[in-house]
């Protein structure tokens, strides 16, 4: 058993993460700002741990943390609340999650980002290409850390029931990919240690989602 901290467990990759830990006998303990998602929250076999990203600081955050064995942040503002929102968490926040785990001694730390082709050939608004630019600073600075980590770039997440397969790589093709399965693939490389220090991007596929993270193993 793997005891994983979600920031972001409150969103709806954090609440299919959380599901699918405890059903492989982890524990999730999910970061959420809200009290009244505690028992929802419960309800999928995660641990709640009630906090605001925007109010704590490292020392605040690190002590949440605790003894987990990994984080993994997959907390976003989602375009509301404008740039000031998405620099505050995507940015701001990530940086804080990074010192909060460097502070806990927690060395595994993975990372739900952007495929870098999102929105490309489109008309695409200011808030758009800021949240673009904050979501590859975020992913500099998680890459220059000394913490063991995974970036994973879904493409456009899709609310679709999840199928189980994907096609992950280093570089491939942009497309579409359920959120379920995403969280399935976040699963997967937690019970993966050896895909470390890596980028890996991610969209719907026909190969069975355990065995694209083994093939990043296996070469």
């Amino acid at each position: 058993m793997q005891k994983i901290f979600i920031i972001g467990g409150a969103g709806k990759v954090g609440r299919y993460l959380a599901r699918q830990l405890a059903q492989r006998g982890h524990e999730a303990r999910t970061l959420h700002r809200n009290a009244q998602q505690t028992d929802e929250l419960q309800a999928l076999g995660a641990v709640p741990v009630q906090g605001n990203l925007l109010e704590l600081d490292a020392d605040g955050l690190a002590a949440l943390i605790g003894d987990s064995d990994a984080v993994v942040f997959t907390a976003g503002a989602g375009g509301k609340g404008g740039p000031q929102m998405t620099d505050a968490i995507d940015g701001q926040g990530l940086e804080l999650a990074v010192a909060a785990a460097q502070q806990a001694g927690v060395q595994r730390f993975l990372l739900v980002s952007a495929f870098p082709e999102a929105g490309r050939n489109k008309v695409v608004s200011d808030t758009f290409e800021n949240y673009m630019a904050v979501k590859k600073c975020a992913d500099v600075h998680l890459a220059e850390s000394d913490l063991d980590w995974v970036i994973l770039r879904p493409g456009t997440l899709l609310d679709s029931p999840g199928t189980g397969k994907v096609r992950a790589g280093l570089a491939i093709p942009y497309g579409d990919v359920p959120r379920e399965d995403v969280a399935a693939t976040l699963l997967a490389l937690i019970e993966q240690p050896a895909v470390n220090r890596m980028i890996v991007e991610l969209t719907g596929g026909d190969t069975p989602v355990a065995d694209a993270i083994q093939s990043l193993v296996s070469g």
